[in-house]
């Protein structure tokens, strides 16, 4: 996706905590749109192959959640991260990585991911259909930048890592409020 762009409208189920629910599962689906997500506000979008995986467990989602008061002083108001598994699986990995500033969106069916221009096959890794791996800068809907790992393919053999850091995004805000300023 190219900056100005809209990004697409969709509707994903996500669970949300229900109080009011008995059991050890107090959750119900709640349907969230797009413009739930983004719109009237600057947000960091970033997505992955996948839950639980080492670069996305160990580097990506850690970096994103442990730098959100440096992304909030550069005037973004949330982070999102979005990958092509089930509400079921992004709620359990938001809770095993203890997750408090970063929102896991989950893109089940890949329809946000696919009309992105982002969804790859990795069978290779027997996981199906995936997100490559980006990140954004989403102004009200509208994409601001954008950063996308080389190599766009299905059955990437390498999982490419760098280009959607959050080093990388917090270094091209950094320039961009400079350039705002001059």
């Amino acid at each position: 996706m190219q900056p100005g762009a809209r990004i697409p409208d969709v509707t994903f189920r996500t669970r949300v905590r229900d109080e009011s629910l008995d059991g050890p599962n107090p959750f119900r689906w709640e349907e969230r749109d797009t413009a739930s997500y983004f719109a009237g506000k600057r947000v960091v979008l970033f997505s992955l192959p996948g839950a639980f995986t080492p670069t996305c467990s160990t580097y990506q989602l850690p970096g994103f959640e442990k730098n959100f008061e440096t992304f909030k002083a550069h005037g973004v108001d949330a982070i999102y991260c979005m990958s092509v598994n089930d509400a079921f699986v992004m709620n359990q990995w938001a809770k095993a990585q203890n997750l408090e500033n970063v929102e896991v969106i989950p893109d089940g069916s890949g329809e946000f991911t696919r009309r992105a221009g982002m969804l790859v096959r990795k069978d290779n890794l027997g996981f199906g259909l995936r997100s490559w791996r980006y990140a954004a800068v989403i102004n009200d809907g509208r994409v601001e930048a954008w950063f996308e790992e080389p190599g766009l393919c299905d059955n990437h053999p390498e999982d490419p890592y760098g280009v959607s850091s959050p080093e990388t995004v917090l270094e091209w805000l950094e320039a961009d409020a400079r350039e705002q300023a001059a």
